[in-house]
C-alpha cells in the first residue's frame, strides 16, 4: 500500500467551506505516483506508457481546510493489460472519499493497448492489498 499526505489548502475549500469535490480527484491522482514510477521511473513524458480509462469516486463524509488528510492507495485488480488502483482519502481517523481508477497499459504509437509485461506485472502485484481501516 502506498500512504500520501495531503495538507489542504484555503482555496481548495468551496461555498460551504470544505474541500470541493473537484480536489480529492486531484490528491487521487498525485498519490498514483508511485504506481506510475512502476512503469516509469522518471516520469519521462516521451516514454510515458498508461493511460487511464476510467475513475470513480464516492465522496462519503466532508473534507474539511486546516486537518491533514492521507491519501491511501493499493493494487485492486490485474487483468491481462489493466489494472485498478483503489484508494481512501482519510481526515481525523475518518474515511472522507474512496475511489478507483482503471489503467492501461498503453502504446502511444499504435494508440492500442497491449498486454502488462511480467517485470511490470511482478512489481503490481506485490502492491495488491485490501483496504484497511
Amino acid at each position: 500500500m502506498f500512504s500520501m499526505t495531503v495538507t489542504p489548502r484555503f482555496y481548495e475549500t468551496d461555498a460551504l467551506g470544505h474541500i470541493n469535490n473537484t480536489v480529492i480527484s486531484n490528491w487521487f491522482e498525485a498519490a498514483r505516483e508511485p504506481v506510475f514510477r512502476i512503469f516509469n521511473a522518471t516520469l519521462a513524458l516521451d516514454a510515458w506508457n498508461i493511460i487511464l480509462a476510467r475513475v470513480a469516486i464516492d465522496y462519503v463524509a466532508q473534507t474539511h481546510y486546516g486537518k491533514p488528510v492521507e491519501v491511501r492507495s493499493w493494487i485492486g485488480h490485474i487483468g491481462n493489460s489493466s489494472f485498478v488502483v483503489e484508494q481512501e482519502a482519510w481526515q481525523d481517523g475518518v474515511c472522507v472519499a474512496r475511489g478507483s481508477a482503471v489503467q492501461v497499459f498503453f502504446n502511444y504509437e499504435t494508440q492500442k493497448s497491449e498486454p502488462i509485461p511480467a517485470h511490470f506485472r511482478a512489481q503490481l502485484e506485490t502492491h495488491v492489498a485490501s483496504p484497511a481501516a
